[in-house]
């Protein structure tokens, strides 16, 4: 028998040669080395923007409480939109919005909201401009007009889109009731309600009407007021709009941009 015709076997299986792995790259550890690095830097951040905006939230509120010599309680929300550590390295403060309840000032309380705009850190503190929004209900209303001469405050009460009075007057002895609704308006900083419509008794009637019943006894009362608000706020925010709102007083302040510079900005103004 030849080789030729010798029958072949095969190999044993663990003779024969096994094809070699490809080594794989274990590439995930270095996918998560960067997301934890990542994730580090991230929470670093967060955590320096909270204490940046805090710092910042407790140094405006201590200087709006000291300024404005209110209580130290008094609570003063700050809100600063954006990122404020970005802010802070560019130097300027985009926009600060402030607000408060029941803010006294004098004899006058209200809710108030200030948005001050493009505050410089760096290079101040100045601010481009701002606006601020002062709401009174019917009571704190009611106290801002208790000084003024001939005015039934007592009586004023709020009715979209007026305010609205009531009084007495008297003809042969008898006293009848005149119900009158004012406009608010601002002109030169002071607040001037001017009367927009009458009842006498219940029934509409004109000025010239009134005048022809009860003469120049009427006109203190048809003339309207001119309220003077000058001596509760700095001189660097004057008035600009007053409307009703519901039942609800809105008075519009223009903030001066020279207000933080300026202390004659600052100092309140005075009535003649």
């Amino acid at each position: 028998m030849s080789a030729d015709t010798q029958p072949t076997e095969p190999f044993p299986s663990e003779w024969r040669e096994q094809p070699v792995a490809r080594r794989r790259h274990r590439r995930w550890p270095w996918l998560v080395a960067i997301l934890v690095v990542l994730a580090l830097i991230v929470a670093a951040f967060f955590a320096g923007e909270w204490i940046a905006r805090d710092l910042i939230t407790k140094g405006v509120q201590q200087q709006v409480v000291s300024r404005l010599a209110l209580p130290a309680d008094q609570e003063v929300d700050v809100d600063i939109p954006g990122s404020v550590l970005f802010q802070l390295a560019a130097g300027t403060i985009d926009e600060v919005r402030l607000s408060s309840d029941d803010v006294t000032v004098g004899d006058v309380s209200g809710d108030i909201s200030v948005d001050l705009r493009q505050v410089k850190i760096w290079d101040g503190p100045t601010m481009a401009d701002g606006a601020a929004t002062v709401t009174l209900d019917e009571q704190q209303v009611r106290s801002l007009l208790a000084t003024v001469d001939g005015l039934p405050a007592e009586s004023v009460g709020l009715a979209a889109p007026n305010v609205t009075a009531s009084t007495e007057l008297s003809l042969f002895g008898a006293a009848i009731p005149l119900q009158i609704a004012l406009t608010p308006s601002a002109a030169d900083g002071d607040l001037v309600l001017s009367p927009a419509a009458l009842q006498l008794a219940g029934a509409d009637i004109t000025a010239d009407g009134v005048r022809e019943r009860f003469g120049a006894l009427a006109d203190p009362l048809l003339q309207g007021w001119r309220v003077c608000i000058a001596q509760y706020l700095p001189a660097g925010v004057p008035l600009q709009a007053v409307r009703v709102e519901g039942s609800v007083l809105v008075a519009d302040f223009a903030v001066d941009g020279t207000l933080l510079t300026d202390a004659g900005q600052r100092a309140k103004g005075t009535c003649a």
